[in-house]
């Protein structure tokens, strides 16, 4: 049994004040592996008052000495890639499909934002003015259980590239991936202050952080409904915010799509990250009149992704976070045979073969209607819809018809014909084809998608504001 006893404050690990105690749990297995000590409102304070102490050093160390730096981080968790592999595999159940891509990305994203540092001119020029891009102040980042290495790492590098100092909200269930997180980044031996990390629930040391005066930024990556909260919180000071919120993509396969490339593709993209992503394309769209051939396709190609142990290499989809998670899931598929779509494969309860564990089988259902819940409510599982379109004007308008705009997918022939496709989509990102993730190109949503954007140039200007000097 872990036990998780210490948050990272002024460059220490400190005991917290607080002393309310959280399980974590294997979600294979469903066993207790360990507990947290949560921080409350003094931790939260105590944290952001030393990133306020740091924050005038720290805003003026030159862009040489914050690459070292970023490059310095970098390294160190390049060193632990696998322990902080096992620890996400053990407490979040990631399979192998995912941990290949996160836990490097986690890695790499401290030398992506390097490079957009050393290219940044930080004074410009405009008319008979100076323009100076300067910190923000002390930001505050709220990350969420599904890929929580990596947003740590990506919001904690944008803040250093910006030169703001950080306190970070983790979620509590991820308390072990957080913790050999801070391992590393504490042997990168940043100034004390620059990042301070607390382990607590969103309603205490998330709350605190939302309102406190002294936060002049917020980056929040989570659920739509907790982003609206912690908008309305920071209006109270005028907070900044950058909000990376639900979504409900658009996986559109176009009439010329060759099938057997799209399939597979369009199947990674609805099932990725055990469907507990909110990039996932859960909405596959496909033309009416190949919609035999397509469902055939699908049925065969989901046979591919398998629940199972994160351990076999083999296996695609591994448990929900949580038994509230799995909860949720099922009732989803239930709530789908009540609403009278088809399925097309899995279905209500634990794949064949697993008898514990809080896994999902992979679900899809066919005849869908765009105005039932399973195809407009983000389900965070591996639950797709296949949505019939008569011609591209249709596919476009059920693409848009929802709340969310974060990222959508398109599976076609024609590369210009997409392009011209991809400007009428309402959302943040488009991806043709299966691309990989561009870590320099802007990431955020649409609509009730979010606020802001993260990564490159776009994300780096979010922790910066603009001062005009005239002379």
């Amino acid at each position: 049994m872990r036990q998780i006893d210490k948050v990272y404050i002024d460059g220490e690990f400190t005991t917290p004040h607080g002393t309310e105690m959280a399980s974590l749990f294997n979600p294979s297995t469903e066993e207790q592996i360990g507990t947290v000590r949560l921080g409350d409102e003094q931790d939260a304070q105590a944290a952001i008052a030393a990133a306020k102490r740091a924050f005038p050093a720290f805003s003026r160390k030159s862009k040489a000495e914050r690459i070292e730096m970023l490059q310095h981080l970098s390294s160190v968790v390049s060193a632990r890639i696998p322990d902080l592999t096992q620890a996400m595999a053990t407490e979040y159940g990631a399979p192998q499909a995912f941990t290949r891509f996160a836990i490097p990305h986690a890695a790499s994203i401290f030398l992506d934002m390097a490079k957009v540092l050393e290219d940044y001119d930080f004074e410009r020029r405009m008319g008979s003015a100076t323009v100076r891009m300067q910190p923000i102040g002390v930001a505050a980042a709220i990350t969420p259980w599904n890929s929580n290495i990596g947003f740590i790492s990506s919001k904690l590098a944008t803040a250093i590239a910006a030169g703001t100092t950080i306190v970070i909200k983790p979620s509590e269930m991820s308390a072990i991936q957080t913790h050999a997180l801070v391992e590393c980044l504490h042997e990168a031996g940043l100034p004390k202050g620059v990042f301070n990390i607390v382990n607590g629930r969103g309603d205490v040391v998330g709350a605190e952080f939302a309102r406190h005066p002294d936060i002049a930024k917020v980056t929040f990556t989570g659920s739509t409904a907790v982003g609206k909260n912690i908008l309305r919180t920071g209006a109270d000071s005028l907070k900044r915010v950058t909000l990376e919120l639900g979504g409900k993509g658009p996986n559109i396969i176009l009439d010329d799509a060759d099938l057997n490339t799209a399939i597979p593709a369009a199947l990674r993209m609805g099932f990725m990250n055990s469907g507990q992503a909110c990039i996932a394309g859960t909405r596959i769209l496909a033309p009416a009149h190949r919609m035999d051939e397509i469902l055939v396709q699908l049925k065969l190609g989901a046979a591919l992704f398998r629940a199972g142990d994160p351990a076999d290499p083999q296996v695609m989809i591994g448990p929900m976070v949580s038994r509230k998670q799995y909860d949720r899931v099922q009732s989803y598929i239930e709530l789908g045979l009540q609403e009278g779509a088809k399925l097309l494969t899995g279905g209500p309860g634990r794949p064949e073969g697993l008898d514990r564990g809080w896994f999902t089988q992979p679900t899809i259902f066919f005849d869908v209607r765009n105005d039932t819940r399973i195809a407009r409510e983000e389900i965070f599982g591996p639950v797709l819809s296949v949505i019939a379109y008569r011609d591209e004007e249709e596919a476009i308008a059920i693409a848009n018809d929802t709340q969310y705009g974060l990222q959508a997918y398109l599976h076609g022939s024609d590369m210009a014909h997409m392009h011209a496709l991809a400007e009428r989509l309402d959302c943040g990102r488009v991806v043709i084809n299966g691309a990989p993730h561009e870590p320099l190109a802007p990431f955020g949503g649409f609509k009730q998608s979010g606020i802001g954007r993260e990564y490159g140039v776009f994300g780096l200007e979010g922790f910066l504001e603009p001062k005009a000097i005239l002379s």
